[in-house]
């Protein structure tokens, strides 16, 4: 008998919470709905799809036919459903109650499109940990896709890595293929002619094996150069569907489930903690994440044996690597707390939507997409687990339990307790052991994060930037374009020229409320380029709480920290005491800061004391919806602005109906400048506005025991309330 082969190939669909709709339409146009044309004109072809909860909402509301397209490419048994975490988590993120809650509600929701329930789940960034089979076969699923990276850490030999296994955790029992790596880097990229040789490379006379290719849906045509390779001229999948067909006498095109129905696993294997290999890549620090990627890639064009154990970071360190993202988690973390301790009903129901919306996987990470890179998705995860906890701690006033006031906890869950400033009108959170800043400024009824800013640090990837632009200034012009269609992995671009130059990194967290000494005649170009020293320990350095206070709806902090300052005589002892006050009302919430600065040496003190304030309201782009008002001229939030003294700021964001206005005393220098990150993604590096910085300056000069107080106080204005509107 001649050698056989299976093919199962499984495309993942997904657009992230907060996504803008004209992308959404872009890529159905793009990849979603040729693809479905596709198997239309191809109905000897077999594959799984996977669309995931953003996505099919979308389309029930702007592309009703695609899902009944759908429904009757299941009925006619061409295509296999999968279902997932619906707003596509990272499930071994999530507590165990809402693991299953997203993976039973995409259930349900795969059972109204194709009339029956999903038997398996896309696994979102195939980020594996050993639990999650009791996580999914308590919801139901009987299998999963995984990398063939899973298999190799697990010591599976690469001769069997053509077929599913079994796992199991606490006596449930889960299926897992793996995605071969020859086939995903081939499909479309290959040449259709080497795809199908290599198919029948590996068939066996038994015909047993089955060559699983699981991967992103939107690499058919919406990646960069692959529309015109995938339904242009080159016509890729059409050609290559015509070649299954025609080799359809031993290459059988199947469904995971179906291939299950007729055949055994291979075998029983217990996986390590593992995503896909790059992923490994981009969790490690940036120095690590270059050096491991030069190995494992030596390793792999050597063949060498090792290069199967070579694993990079695990996951869940994007929550080391990126403060903000541990942020975020623990965010999500308390949120899902309240929520399910909310009494059943519509409140909670809304909540708990809310709640899964923030646990779309997307900002919880960083590589070569985005993640947290992308200001305007962050902050739409932030806004539904804002909405999230806003409900629940509704539900507790309206119960008479304390949801208000000031509380000490650990809330990033790092051992060292944070402070809570919370109203009825908004949450703030300070970090004592990091310069007493606000790491969270929550505006409830607009849900919004304005404390919600990214730090500029070095990433891996940056060195390929400098790089490009250091071979682009030697050759004078512009490289030569390579022929063909390319995996996004191997391309480097950029978005506009100079990028490198643009690269500067903060030496803190940019949290809000900081008190910087800085040297006198320090400029607002030297604080926007991180090039300005501080004179003092005191801008990240730990406070002390000292008194904590709640009367009539405010709550009140007072933190203190003895520190140094370098002068030209020597150090002198300083001592700054900094004391938040919250309160207000829910649509209009007030936050205000007074900082002493107290000269406890024997020598006098000269410097520029500044008091930063790094803010978000979506102001990138030259968004004309955001503005300042400075010295009476309206500004953009990612332009740079200085004035000589003010003693008043405001600034806002008419899309999101938000205003800040900002009182000064005594009247200050004010300096506002964008914070502007370089990342990269499908498309290429690019400058990513995170958040302005409004930095108000005064020159002082202490004498020895002499003190000197400034006044910073902020009045929130909300023209709408959003948990109304829903009818909350």
């Amino acid at each position: 008998m001649a050698p056989r082969i299976s093919l199962a190939l499984a495309l993942h669909n997904h657009q992230p919470v907060g996504n803008f709709g004209w992308v959404f339409g872009d890529v159905h146009d793009q990849a979603y709905r040729p693809m479905l044309d596709a198997l239309d004109r191809h109905p000897g072809v077999r594959v799984a799809l996977h669309y995931t909860g953003p996505l099919l909402d979308w389309m029930r509301a702007e592309r009703p036919e695609f899902l009944d397209r759908l429904h009757a490419l299941v009925e006619r048994g061409q295509v296999e459903l999968l279902g997932g975490g619906y707003y596509e988590p990272v499930l071994a993120s999530l507590p165990e109650r809402d693991r299953v809650g997203q993976l039973e509600r995409m259930a349900d929701e795969v059972k109204r499109i194709a009339g029956r329930r999903p038997r398996g789940a896309w696994l979102a960034e195939r980020v594996w940990e050993p639990d999650l089979p009791t996580s999914l076969a308590t919801a139901g699923y009987g299998w999963t896709i995984l990398d063939d990276n899973h298999f190799r850490a697990a010591a599976i030999p690469e001769e069997r890595l053509w077929g599913p296994y079994t796992t199991d955790d606490q006596g449930h029992l889960l299926t897992v293929f793996g995605t071969e790596k020859g086939l995903r880097y081939r499909i479309p990229f290959g040449d259709v002619d080497d795809v199908i040789a290599y198919l029948r490379d590996h068939a066996t006379e038994e015909g047993d094996r089955l060559g699983t290719m699981g991967d992103d849906g939107e690499k058919f045509g919406s990646w960069p150069t692959t529309w015109e390779h995938c339904w242009g001229a080159t016509r890729w999948v059409d050609r290559f569907f015509e070649a299954l067909e025609a080799n359809a006498g031993w290459l059988t095109t199947v469904t995971p489930s179906d291939w299950l129905d007729r055949n055994a696993p291979i075998g029983r294997v217990y996986l390590p903690t593992d995503s896909y290999a790059e992923m490994g890549e981009w969790a490690l620090p940036p120095d690590d994440g270059r050096a491991f990627a030069e190995i494992l890639h030596r390793a792999e064009a050597a063949a060498a044996p090792e290069y199967r154990f070579l694993r990079g970071g695990f996951w869940r360190n994007f929550q080391v690597k990126y403060r903000e993202i541990n942020d975020l988690h623990k965010q999500m973390l308390r949120a899902s707390a309240k929520v399910a301790a909310m009494p059943a009903g519509p409140a909670r129901a809304a909540a708990l939507d809310h709640l899964y919306q923030g646990q779309s996987n997307d900002c919880y990470w960083h590589g070569l997409f985005g993640g947290i890179y992308i200001s305007h998705m962050r902050l739409a995860t932030y806004e539904h687990l804002i909405a999230a906890e806003d409900a629940a701690d509704r539900a507790a006033r309206a119960a008479g339990e304390p949801a208000d006031g000031v509380r000490v906890e650990d809330l990033d869950l790092d051992g060292v307790p944070e402070v809570v400033l919370a109203t009825e009108g908004q949450v703030v959170a300070v970090k004592p052991s990091e310069g007493a800043g606000i790491g969270a400024w929550d505006v409830r009824a607009v849900r919004h994060a304005l404390a919600a800013v990214l730090r500029r640090r070095p990433e891996a990837s940056h060195a390929a930037l400098v790089e490009h632009e250091r071979r682009l200034a030697s050759r004078g012009g512009p490289e030569p374009v390579a022929e063909g269609v390319g995996s996004i992995h191997d391309r480097v671009t950029a978005k506009e020229a100079g990028l490198a130059a643009r690269l500067h990194y903060d030496a803190y967290e940019r949290r809000s409320g900081l008190v910087h000494l800085f040297a006198p005649g320090t400029t607002a170009a030297a604080f926007a380029r991180a090039e300005a020293a501080d004179l003092a320990d005191v801008a990240d350095g730990p406070f002390v709480l000292a008194a904590t206070g709640s009367a009539a709806g405010a709550g009140t902090a007072r933190l203190v920290r003895d520190g140094t300052a370098r002068t030209p005589a020597g150090d002198l002892p300083v001592r700054v005491e900094k004391t938040i006050v919250a309160g207000g009302d829910r649509r209009a919430p007030t936050l205000a800061l007074e900082v002493r600065v107290e000269n406890r040496g024997t020598g006098p003190l000269e410097a520029t004391l500044a008091v930063e304030w790094a803010t978000t309201m979506l102001g990138g782009g030259g968004n004309p919806a955001a503005w300042y008002v400075l010295g009476g001229d309206r500004l953009a939030h990612d332009g740079t602005a200085s004035r000589a003294t003010v003693s008043g700021v405001r600034a806002g964001n008419d899309f999101i109906g938000i205003e800040v206005a900002t009182r000064v005393e005594p009247a200050a220098e004010a300096w506002i400048s964008p914070i502007e990150t370089i990342s990269n993604s499908e498309a290429g590096f690019e400058r990513v506005y995170q958040g302005s910085a409004l930095v108000l300056a005064w020159p002082i000069a202490l004498r020895a025991g002499a003190a000197v107080t400034v006044r910073v106080e902020h009045t929130v204005t909300t023209a709408r309330d959003r948990a109304v509107e829903e009818g909350l």
